[in-house]
């Protein structure tokens, strides 16, 4: 199973703010579509990720006043990406060893969604229980 595979199913939707956007700004964001990261763009060129651990670690570190500075002092950069042709095993494996939970989705140079942690243990649990009904299904016929 591929990571294209989760996009037809997800779609390609990718939450994305400027540079500048004030960190308040890209809270709101992750509450209104709840999320768990946003991509940092500038132009139409992805340069970071701001996740959640972003805000907390920089709240702690630095306290309110980081709400007023812009994405970019937080965001982790350069972004670690996946293609589409990665299986989700291997997007797993690439999450576990860099400790993150989302990885854009990148295509021929262009950005075509976003899969987190979730989205890939979603996939591979159907994937178990379609097996298992398969299975139970031979198992039954035999």
């Amino acid at each position: 199973m591929s990571i294209a595979s989760i996009l037809r199913t997800k779609g390609g939707e990718v939450v994305t703010v400027p540079v500048g956007m004030p960190v308040q700004g890209v809270v709101a964001l992750l509450h209104e579509h709840r999320i768990g990261a946003v991509l940092v763009v500038e132009g139409d060129e992805p340069v970071g990720i701001v996740s959640e651990r972003d805000v907390v670690k920089c709240l702690h570190e630095k306290g309110v006043a980081i709400l007023d500075a812009a994405a970019r002092t937080i965001m982790t950069s350069p972004i670690v990406t996946a293609t589409g042709a990665e299986s989700v095993a291997e997007a797993m494996e690439i999450m576990t060893d860099r400790r993150i939970r989302h990885l854009p989705v990148v295509q021929e140079g262009r950005l075509v969604g976003i899969v987190s942690i979730g989205d890939l243990v979603k996939r591979r649990i159907e994937d178990a229980e379609n097996e298992a009904g398969l299975l139970k299904q031979y198992i039954s016929a035999a």
